[in-house]
């Protein structure tokens, strides 16, 4: 049954660093049974306690390893398939009032050109990133004391407002903002947004104290109970995440995965979505040169692995931050949601001067286009590119999300009607190449579609939209 939302909830620090600690204390060399063990009962796909997620995290056997990664890939397909949810992020201001060291938009900068979009501005950069054929955006804002949920409501309205070309439109809005209150959340949530996406940074508190030294920012318990607020306030998918480099990453992954258990304790359902950013060179920060704890290429590919065998319904989402070839690898081993295309500025979808460090966030390592990277992860690879929006339109979100997603809905659902966005692109956006490339994934997918009644429907929605039909979900 789920729970009442309106329950209010003190500050606490729920994050208890000593416990987190005495399971990675528990987890050193870990016997080579005890990492099988935690790996078969992973293969049940009922997800893992935090020292589990510690035991293979602290394993330092190459080919137990090799089976941590071998898990991760056999549960991914298991529960997602082959497909994968594509979205933008589209920056609407780099204002900030915060002072975070590793920030290209720490308000200290004073190298950092600011801007925040006019109505009229958001409207163009959305008809831009609707002719690329994109149908899902993040959007991204600085905390600055003059911005407030009502603005944040507006630009929301703004976005979901435009309509550019045949079918271009926008069909989901997430968000990614400051901490609101719950009358605040309440706004946003009545606009339509999608998910609610805040990162904590850092969960190990010294730490983000040292780094947050300005702004609204520095409260870490406000920053941590923020996905409590939203969910109070209505908001059924929430997105947490940490900024890898920061502080030790055995210590971050089992912070995440205690705040998951927290909002299931407390709310009925964890995270929508998790996400796990490794800290980039920023303008003007010195840490973001130097990361203080950096995450090597393997350790974050067992991070990525072990997430996906530890909360197995949960979304993950991999920024444009890694380059296209480690994209590829992480792909594999459990992430399923994509940026594509990104830029990290604002108006930079527009912006003929594009790739400008004196205005964006931070460096990305995969500035393909969106065609680009549809060919290489469709053409190259076989994975279905999906920009399916039905469950959010159908309500199908939360906890009754995760309910249909752990008796198969998944497979059953998402993949048709990923199937049907692809085609959608293909139509209206792709180019020759993709498009060859991406109707012979199609026609492979369908043929091995082994539900009679859903492929007959399936193919019959694929006709309609080939007559010029648009929109169609199962």
């Amino acid at each position: 049954m789920k729970q009442d939302n309106t329950i209010k909830h003190e500050l606490t620090n729920f994050i208890d660093d000593s416990l987190i600690m005495k399971e990675i204390a528990k987890a050193e060399n870990p016997a080579p049974s005890l990492v099988r063990e935690v790996l078969n009962k992973g293969m049940e796909r009922n997800g893992l306690t935090p020292f589990e997620a510690a035991v293979l995290l602290k394993n330092t056997d190459k080919d137990l390893d090799e089976a941590i990664f071998e898990t991760a890939m056999s549960i991914k397909e298991a529960i997602y398939g082959n497909r994968l949810v594509l979205f933008a992020p589209l920056y609407i201001t780099n204002e900030c009032g915060n002072q975070c060291e590793y920030c290209g938009f720490a308000v200290k900068n004073r190298e950092l050109k600011r801007r925040t979009l006019t109505s009229e501005e958001i409207h163009k950069e959305v008809a831009v990133l609707e002719d690329q054929g994109h149908k899902r955006l993040l959007l991204v804002y600085g905390e600055h004391p003059k911005h407030n949920a009502d603005w944040i409501a507006q630009t929301v309205r703004d976005v979901y407002s435009v309509t550019s070309g045949k079918s271009g439109e926008i069909r989901r809005v997430n968000i990614n903002c400051a901490p609101l209150d719950v009358e605040g959340f309440k706004k946003i949530h009545e606009v339509g947004i999608g998910t609610y996406q805040c990162f904590q940074e850092t969960y190990h508190r010294p730490t983000y104290e040292k780094l947050h030294t300005g702004g609204k920012k520095t409260d870490f318990l406000w920053r941590l109970h923020a996905m409590h607020r939203a969910m109070e306030a209505g908001i059924d998918d929430v997105g947490i995440g940490a900024l890898f480099g920061l502080y030790d990453s055995t210590f971050e992954v089992l912070a995440l995965l205690h705040h998951s258990r927290q909002l299931e304790r407390d709310h009925g359902v964890g995270p929508h979505t998790i996400s796990f950013p490794r800290l980039e060179p920023a303008l003007g920060s010195d840490i973001a040169f130097n990361p203080p704890h950096p995450t090597s290429g393997h350790e974050f590919k067992k991070i990525v692995a072990i997430l996906r065998i530890a909360v197995p319904y949960t979304g993950l989402i991999l920024t444009t931050r890694e380059n296209a070839d480690f994209r590829r690898e992480l792909i594999e081993v459990g992430v399923s949601q994509l940026s594509a295309g990104s830029r990290t500025y604002p108006g930079a979808y527009s912006d003929p001067e594009y790739d400008r460090p004196d205005v964006q966030q931070f460096c990305i390592g995969d500035s393909r286009s969106l065609d680009e990277i549809i060919l290489s992860i469709a053409g190259d690879h076989g994975y279905v590119p999906s920009w399916c929006t039905a469950c959010y339109r159908m309500g199908r979100t939360g906890e009754h999300f995760m309910e249909l997603a752990k008796n198969g809905f998944i497979q059953e659902f998402c993949l048709p009607n990923g199937l049907l966005t692809f085609k959608e692109y293909l139509e209206d956006y792709a180019s020759d190449e993709t498009k060859v490339a991406g109707n012979a994934l199609i026609q492979r997918e369908v043929e091995a579609y082994d539900d009679p009644k859903r492929k007959k429907i399936l193919l019959d929605r694929l006709k309609r939209m080939e007559a010029g039909e648009r929109d169609l979900y199962i």
